[in-house]
């Protein structure tokens, strides 16, 4: 299956550090050619500043053969570009009315759409721009006339794709950048979602990473992809060292780099996705503010669009887990942080030293006991004052008992078994219902039953119940209402299925250690269950969470998509199909992907009247924070994409 990616809301664009010689344009328009012909894959290029000339022909700028010779290179890249169906901005000397310009050259459709003079000239230390070029802040032209065609030229050009118009490109030149306030900050503001750098920026210790942080945070703050193209080693080394750092980074996290000190051209590819940041500044009710009289030319320029059944970007398939250790123990950290200490301020303000929770031996119901174990700790308050309820029934296992049986007697806690087969079996005679049949009344008249001897405790100790459920639980309505969905603070609100495993075993090695961190680690690996249903005859486990609901390996990974990123079905699907390679069928992250939404939809109504909890990352549920839905909505509108993708999958 390939994707058109300007139907998905992507854009392919490819960053350039090309095989450079000083003042030989011949060579440079060359292996510029070269560049474009050997990325088939790719449609839209951008070049290091001055990559025509070579940044450092110093004195050789007062030369006007060479100038010449920019130009009429510059005549012939626009015809390759229509040969070829491409689009390039390149960087060249400009001269105009007696003075020189460094200029991004746009070149699209067999012509010169765009010319975008350098606003700020470094003129310190190694740097002498001021010597050759003159600042756009000098131009009073909005035009250059070149062979009887009137050309845009200055600081204010957007150009937008066809067939794509979201794609809106912003255009600044190397020192525009490292300054206070750049020009992409006002390009964005107006408009630019793919904000472009042509650079020569000589490598220095540690020039590198700042370089790095700072297009990864030019980025972020814009809301745009920042693709920054640097000159290579090919420039003089008279007196400096050009590595060819050249990057693409969106919303702060970096795309695609080019390898660095290499005298090849060298070409990084990634897929922008465009229809990512334009929701990101729907969001952003203040960004449309910040600049009010920013105010550009636009100029359209035709985009050839690509099919691909791969993306140029990497998609993780634990959006909520990072990948690497240390970064995923700092994570972790974080969470049990922010989680203890909005559990601790809850505790202060309503006076109260007790909190009551029930625990089954299972993840959330463990890590929610870890929360107020150091939320105690962090006041200073007595663990004895946590009563910990342990309330076996028709399912519970030996092994999930005696795991939290043990592990709230190592933690202090004031430990309290109480059956409820007798109270639930009397509730059956009560609303005649047959114990033998093992439905939805089976089911939540335990977890009401549980929910009921945890309030009820609550008020007798003086304390507060903490919930236990966990963002994706939340997701799917996988809770019962009224039941486990209830509580007076609900600690794992804010934290996904696939995060609350990692930070288990996180606490394991990190805050606890002997027997508990023994106990937590059994915990991890126990499978995920409400244990509502009798055992199997050998006492383990029968009923399991993700026979019934599907993985939650997919559905943190749906709901990422759907609710942080506000993907389309297909889009998302075919996302998934890359994150997740042949762990997973077509046909099953369809069925699942489906089983998500339907499920996300039907059960708002549970969302709509939760308790308060702790917000911890970028998705929430809770009607008071980032998430506001009608509990009635009609999901007709994404099923009907999804039916549209499954006749597409079935033809294939």
């Amino acid at each position: 299956m390939e994707l058109r990616m300007a139907s998905q809301g992507f854009v392919r664009l490819g960053i350039c550090t090309p095989a450079t010689r000083v003042a030989d344009v011949a060579y440079n328009c060359e292996q510029i050619r070269k560049v474009v012909t050997e990325t088939p894959d790719c449609r839209f290029f951008v070049f290091p500043e001055l990559c025509l000339t070579a940044y450092t022909c110093a004195d050789l700028f007062f030369q006007p053969l060479l100038i010449e010779q920019a130009r009429k290179a510059l005549v012939h890249l626009a015809e390759f570009t229509a040969e070829r169906r491409v689009t390039m901005v390149v960087g060249a000397p400009i001269a105009h009315r007696g003075r020189l310009y460094n200029c991004a050259v746009f070149l699209s459709g067999g012509g010169i759409l765009g010319l975008v003079p350098k606003r700020f000239l470094p003129n310190t230390m190694e740097f002498y721009e001021e010597r050759w070029f003159s600042s756009a802040v000098d131009l009073k032209d909005t035009e250059l006339v070149w062979d009887g065609e009137r050309i845009p030229f200055g600081t204010d050009l957007l150009f937008r794709a066809d067939g794509l118009p979201d794609c809106i490109v912003g255009i600044e030149v190397c020192e525009d950048v490292w300054v206070a306030n750049p020009p992409s900050g006002q390009l964005a503001v107006a408009g630019a979602t793919v904000l472009l750098n042509l650079s020569a920026s000589p490598e220095l210790l540690g020039k590198m990473e700042y370089r790095r942080s700072l297009v990864q945070s030019q980025s972020a703050r814009c809301l745009a992809a920042y693709a920054y193209a640097s000159s290579g080693p090919g420039e003089s080394s008279t007196d400096l060292v050009f590595s060819g750092h050249s990057l693409i980074a969106e919303n702060g996290a970096i795309l695609a780099e080019t390898q660095r000190f290499r005298f090849d051209s060298q070409v990084a590819v990634a897929d922008i996705d465009v229809e990512r940041l334009v929701n990101e500044r729907f969001k952003n009710n203040s960004y449309g503010f910040s600049h009010p009289d920013a105010c550009c030319r636009v100029i359209d320029f035709p985009l050839t669009d690509v099919t691909t059944d791969h993306l140029c970007r990497p998609i993780p398939p634990t959006p909520f887990v990072p990948p690497a250790e240390e970064e995923r123990a700092h994570r972790c950290h974080e969470i049990f942080e922010i989680q203890t200490t909005g559990l601790a301020k809850r505790l202060q303000h309503t006076g109260a030293k007790r909190a009551v929770i029930g625990i089954s031996g299972g993840l959330d119901s463990t890590l929610a006991l870890l929360v107020t174990v150091k939320a105690f700790d962090k006041l200073g308050y007595d663990r004895s004052g946590i009563e910990t309820i342990t309330m076996p029934g028709f399912g519970t296992t030996n092994r999930t008992r005696g795991n939290a049986e043990r592990l709230a007697e190592l933690l202090g806690t004031n430990l309290r078994v109480i059956s409820i087969d007798a109270a639930v079996r009397q509730h059956f005679a009560d609303i005649g219902h047959d114990e033998t049949v093992h439905d939805i009344t089976y089911e939540n008249s335990q977890a009401r039953e549980r929910t009921q001897i945890l309030m009820n405790i609550a008020n007798q100790v003086g304390g507060l119940v903490i919930g236990t459920g966990d963002l994706s639980e939340l997701a799917l309505g996988w809770c019962t209402y009224n039941g486990d969905h209830m509580s007076m603070y609900a600690v794992n609100t804010g934290v996904p299925k696939t995060l609350v495993r990692y930070l288990v075993a996180w606490c394991a090695d990190a805050e606890f250690s002997g027997d508990i961190s023994v106990i937590l680690h059994d915990v991890c690996d126990t499978p995920v269950s409400p244990e509502l249903l009798p055992p199997h005859e050998n006492g383990e486990i029968k009923q399991r969470t993700e026979d019934k609901i599907g993985p939650y390996l997919l559905h943190d990974f749906y709901l990422y998509h759907v609710v942080r990123l506000q993907h389309r079905p297909s889009k998302i699907f075919f996302m998934a199909r890359q994150a997740f390679g042949e762990e997973f069928s077509d046909q099953d992250l369809l069925y699942w992907l489906r089983t998500f939404y339907r499920r996300f939809f039907s059960q708002q109504f549970k969302r709509s009247c939760l308790p308060d909890g702790p917000k911890v990352g970028s998705v929430v549920l809770s009607p008071r924070g980032d998430w506001r839905m009608p509990s009635d909505a009609n999901p007709s509108v994404w099923l009907d994409d999804l039916r549209e993708l499954e006749g597409v999958i079935g033809e294939g």
